[in-house]
């Protein structure tokens, strides 16, 4: 993966939600790697950034590089596995808010669309019916906006797959871009906000890999700042 002109933003360096023996809990911003790329410039990551101070953390999941948001990070190697074996299970609930270009029809839907690499535009992805990867996609309207320069509607998204740029390509498909997605928003949409992807993890439910009791996690969303807390269910 190539990355043009890797500025992360550096002010808070990490912005900690919640932190134990066990995991640490951060509000990752747009436009930071979550684990290092290829290349010595883009080693900078939410993942550096916390092994600069816990020098045993683990990688669980990813965001983005675009994506806002909430992630968790495991301190130690047993947290790990506990963690790892969730995600892979589909334990974990995981909430997203997102401003897509023009006004979605239906007040509540699904997106089950199976998909892919698209090998020769990578690192997009693209559905794929017959190598594609199953993914599903919960969604809810929370406003119809026409206070843009064009058409927008708030949404939140509750993902029941993790499948790579899986909520990006799923409001593509119904021909709702994400505002600002420089990979998958036409011009238009792109430049309605040119600095960042309207696209943020706003809420995470898993249970504790110590006490294994449900633990819920909130980071505020800097484009909607009057979501609510608590909505994890569509």
């Amino acid at each position: 993966m190539t990355l043009f002109n890797y500025q992360p933003p550096t002010d808070p360096w990490l912005d900690i939600i919640y932190q134990d023996e066990d995991i640490i809990v951060l509000n990752k911003p747009a436009w930071l790697l979550s684990v290092p790329g290829k290349h010595p410039e883009h080693a900078d990551s939410i993942y550096t950034r916390v092994r600069e101070i816990l020098p045993d953390c683990q990688i669980v999941h990813r965001l983005d590089m675009a994506t806002s948001g909430l992630i968790v990070l495991a301190l130690h190697k047993a947290a790990e596995r506990h963690i790892k074996i969730q995600f892979q299970e589909r334990v974990p609930q995981k909430l997203y808010y997102a401003r897509v270009w023009g006004h979605i029809k239906p007040d509540i839907g699904k997106v089950d669309l199976p998909l892919i690499c698209d090998w020769p535009n990578r690192p997009k992805q693209m559905v794929c019916f017959e190598r594609g990867k199953a993914s599903l996609t919960n969604f809810a309207v929370i406003e119809r906006e026409d206070t843009y320069a064009a058409d927008t509607t708030l949404v939140k998204l509750l993902p029941h797959t993790g499948r790579s740029h899986q909520l990006r390509v799923h409001m593509l498909s119904l021909g709702h871009p994400i505002i600002g997605d420089r990979l998958y928003a036409h011009p238009d949409a792109l430049s309605l906000s040119p600095d960042r992807m309207q696209l943020h993890a706003t809420e995470i439910r898993l249970k504790h890999p110590r006490t294994e009791e449900w633990i819920h996690f909130f980071a505020p969303c800097d484009f909607y700042p009057d979501c609510p807390k608590d909505l994890l269910k569509i």
